[in-house]
């Protein structure tokens, strides 16, 4: 069967245009002149019969034509380069992950060296940021990210359920001396007051009162930080048991009460649905699915 397809030349160059908003961006990142990008892109259109952008002073935008082929065309690119990867050999190459930060200090850093000797042809390159990645814009492979795991065109799988409880240090825990019942612990100072896993966790328990909370002092932001204020005996902090149980076993944490809550989150591995394939990403998956499974 012969199949209708578009030059692909002119493919990859409008893949360019449409990654950087600009004909003139695009062909500094091919090499090419804007003349010969231009000249792609109107083989381009007359081939589909319709404009793929619209032209501004200070750069181009994709029509819905545009959008509807550049959805689609982006996603056949990074199987041919996944294929054409794979037929050299080239499973090797960065493994780009993008991260969330406590779950890259608290616990994917802790394992990735395992990561790394059994799979000493991949090298990995972490990036830590509480953004969500831009899959289309960026070199990034894989990114962990915290939700309910819905992200349009994104294939989404559950790595770490978002579980929490109290913890606090043990010079806090002797200055309070016995906590009888969870509803000791409001007797402490709380860190990050306006955190709804407080409350969620204290309905799990039984208890109706709520955290007293002042605006100077709703959230001290990610896990990591909060806990090293509750290390340093600050308070009592709500945080995931995965996270520290390192700090648990020497003993610098101590969580007084078994009861744990879940509000329905967890810690997603996401990746576009185009690059579920690729060898690098099939590696990593693998092996954080175990990593993570006693977790779940």
């Amino acid at each position: 069967m012969t199949r209708d397809l578009p030059p692909l030349p002119a493919i990859r160059v409008f893949d360019a245009a449409a990654r950087h908003g600009s004909f003139t961006a695009a062909a500094d990142d091919l090499g090419m002149t804007q003349a010969a990008v231009s000249y792609q892109i109107k083989i381009l259109e007359e081939r589909v019969g319709a404009p793929l952008f619209e032209r501004y002073a200070r750069g181009v935008g994709l029509t819905k034509v545009g959008r509807k082929l550049n959805q689609r065309s982006s996603a056949a690119l990074d199987i041919l380069a996944d294929a054409y990867a794979d037929a050299k050999g080239a499973h090797a190459g960065t493994l780009s992950i993008s991260v969330i930060p406590t779950f890259a200090t608290n616990f994917l850093a802790q394992r990735l060296g395992q990561f790394q000797l059994d799979n000493p042809d991949i090298a990995v390159r972490m990036e830590i940021s509480e953004a969500l990645v831009d899959f289309a814009s960026s070199d990034v492979d894989i990114a962990v990210r915290g939700g309910y795991g819905a992200w349009d065109g994104l294939v989404s799988q559950l790595i770490l359920p978002t579980v929490f409880t109290p913890m606090l240090s043990p010079d806090l825990l002797e200055k309070a001396g016995m906590l009888g019942t969870p509803r000791d612990l409001l007797e402490l100072p709380i860190l990050s007051q306006g955190d709804p896993w407080w409350q969620l966790w204290l309905s799990m328990v039984g208890i109706s009162d709520r955290v007293s909370s002042t605006p100077s002092a709703r959230s001290m932001g990610p896990q990591v930080v909060e806990a090293g204020a509750a290390v340093a005996g600050h308070g009592v902090a709500m945080l995931t048991p995965a996270f520290f149980q390192s700090e648990l076993d020497r003993g610098a944490l101590i969580q007084p009460f078994d009861q744990v809550g879940d509000d329905g989150s967890g810690y997603w591995l996401v990746y576009p649905e185009s690059r579920r394939n690729a060898v690098k990403i099939k590696k990593f998956r693998s092996w954080i699915e175990k990593e993570t499974a006693s977790f779940r």
